[in-house]
């Protein structure tokens, strides 16, 4: 991000995006990323390389109802008009919802103090083509309740290293959840998601706990256990890892 002392303004961007066809956020060469769509687009409209900066490195394959960014810019189109000249130069899985100027130190990704993700199970028959892109299907019966009880003993601050992939490249795994809920709407199809409210969080860690939480409610552990697993600061105690398409960022928390 550019500095204060530099010609232009800071903006911040809303975006709202469906990750399946991409590599995650972070640029990455060779790859189809959201950070290279929004960067290309923007240095279009200010004849000039462009960097954008997020409010979290989303993975490949996740969503975003309202991820945040911030840029520094040199063209002084309205915010309004702005709005629109990006979107003309995005894919259609990918949308600035919204476009505000901001501090000239403004950051979106050390400015946050909190973000929240959602992630959402179809639990039993199949919910049918037009959901697959972003929810998990998991078949046959789940233990709700206690995946409910067992989400609710994260709350706080933990060290997090059992819910932790691999590569993560972190000074310390011990990270503070505001929230983490689960909330049931029986169908058919039945969703449950589960919301986690955090001011950081580990490389795959809302689709670590997750996959545990679907273990417990296959009753492979009681709701307890989650304290054990803790604990314990292995990953291999920990459920399998819930895949990708679920998990959505839905909002940033400043």
């Amino acid at each position: 991000m550019s500095g204060e002392g530099e010609a232009g303004r800071t903006i911040r961007l809303t975006l709202a995006y469906e990750g399946t066809d991409f590599a995650g956020w972070q640029r990455q060469p060779g790859e189809r990323t959201i950070q290279a769509a929004v960067e290309d687009a923007l240095a279009t409209i200010d004849e000039r390389p462009v960097g954008v900066v997020a409010a979290g490195r989303t993975d490949a394959g996740v969503h975003a109802l309202a991820q945040v960014a911030s840029a520094r810019v040199v063209n002084q189109l309205p915010p309004a008009v702005l709005l629109r000249a990006i979107n003309v130069r995005l894919p259609p899985d990918v949308r600035v919802t919204a476009i505000a100027d901001a501090p000239p130190r403004f950051n979106a990704r050390h400015d946050a103090r909190a973000k929240v993700y959602q992630y959402t199970m179809a639990v039993g028959d199949d919910p049918g083509p037009f959901v697959r892109r972003v929810v998990w299907h998991v078949p046959g019966r789940l233990d709700v309740p206690a995946m409910a009880r067992a989400a609710s003993l994260l709350v706080g601050e933990h060290d997090f290293a059992a819910f932790q992939a691999a590569g993560g490249d972190v000074k310390t795994s011990v990270r503070r959840l505001l929230a983490s809920a689960l909330v049931d709407a029986p169908g058919p199809p039945r969703y449950v998601r589960y919301t986690a409210t955090g001011t950081g969080f580990l490389r795959h860690m809302v689709r670590n706990i997750v996959g545990t939480l679907a273990d417990i409610g296959r009753h492979r552990w009681p709701a307890e256990d989650i304290l054990d697993i803790l604990a314990s600061r292995s990953r291999h105690r920990a459920g399998v890892t819930a895949p990708p398409q679920g998990l959505v960022l839905a909002k940033v928390i400043y």
